[in-house]
């Protein structure tokens, strides 16, 4: 498995101190939210009805659906300072696309490594949680691609270590959320430093990314592992207690996770055409870019959305 979607962790706009803003993580990783206040200072987009009639029926007539996410992912997908609310800009995204489908999109915490399980059983109807896109994940699921993102790394400002790579933490730790490739890619660094001599790299794992942020607050961990523009974020989350030190591996597509039949070839989920068509009125209307400039971070937009674009 591999990036968080390598999400999923991190959060809150607010300016904080570092004491609440580590006391609102573990709040946010406890509590079950509901999104409720989705595209904030954004005009909702109109219902399209010649791709709402791309829906099929059996989806159409639920009306209200299931989306699957890890709210601990700032700023894609988090819990707000209400300890119920789940927003970011994965919410606002898919609350868009729901608004040109005619259809509700109700946001559901769920713990990451459950999220695909949760698809394949029908338990979920859909999942926007900061998925990378990968051939592994694309056995199961169509991956919807509509942003992109690489691997960073963040460390308590007071370290002035620049970072490229993982095997530059042999004999130290790193934190990482489970089922993540942020997780994997650690464990694999670790077995390295050990194949060439080195001791092995202390691989923390939780199954919240807040759990990883306190990692590295309470120095347990030298440096915690997310997607980039969640690791940049997190140097806001702390009020500086933080900071990003840089990236060990390139952008990888976010891919929006939609469930097919058991054996059905990839991206023949019946879903995935009318998600693929309204976000792609959403690239056009700039509806897109203006919500990932409402959080910062637009360096991610791609030009056009795609299906199973990943080729590793």
């Amino acid at each position: 498995m591999p990036y968080r979607s390598a999400h999923r962790g991190i959060h809150i706009r607010l300016a904080l101190t570092a004491l609440v803003a580590a006391v609102a993580l573990v709040a946010a990783a406890c509590s079950s939210g509901s999104s409720a206040k989705p595209l904030s200072g954004i005009s909702a987009p109109s219902k399209d009805d010649k791709i709402a009639g791309e829906v099929p029926k059996d989806i159409a007539s639920k009306g209200t659906l299931t989306v699957a996410t890890d709210p601990s992912y700032a700023p894609m997908e988090f819990v707000a300072t209400d300890n119920k609310t789940i927003e970011g800009a994965d919410v606002d995204i898919g609350t868009a696309v729901g608004d040109v489908l005619g259809l509700k999109f109700t946001f559901v915490k769920a713990t990451f490594s459950g999220i695909i399980p949760g698809l394949t059983s029908g338990k979920y109807d859909v999942s926007w949680s900061s998925f990378f896109d990968t051939t592994e994940r694309q056995k199961v699921v169509d991956m919807v691609d509509y942003f992109q993102a690489g691997s960073g790394m963040f460390t308590k400002s007071g370290n002035s270590q620049t970072y490229t790579s993982l095997d530059q933490f042999c004999g130290q730790s790193v934190s990482a959320e489970d089922g993540t490739t942020e997780f994997d890619d650690a464990t694999a660094a670790s077995k390295k430093c050990v194949s060439e001599g080195k001791q092995a790299i202390n691989v923390l794992h939780h199954a919240s990314q807040n759990e990883v942020n306190l990692d590295v607050v309470s120095g347990r961990a030298v440096a915690g592992l997310s997607d980039s523009e969640v690791a940049q974020y997190q140097a806001k989350v702390t009020n500086g207690k933080v900071r990003f030190a840089g990236n060990y591996a390139p952008p990888v597509l976010y891919g929006i996770a939609v469930p097919r039949p058991s054996g059905a070839a990839a991206g023949s989920g019946a879903f995935t055409k009318a998600i693929v068509d309204a976000l792609q009125k959403l690239f056009q209307d700039g509806t897109y870019k203006k919500i990932l400039d409402k959080w910062g971070i637009a360096s991610g937009a791609l030009t056009a959305p795609g299906v199973n674009q990943a080729t590793s």
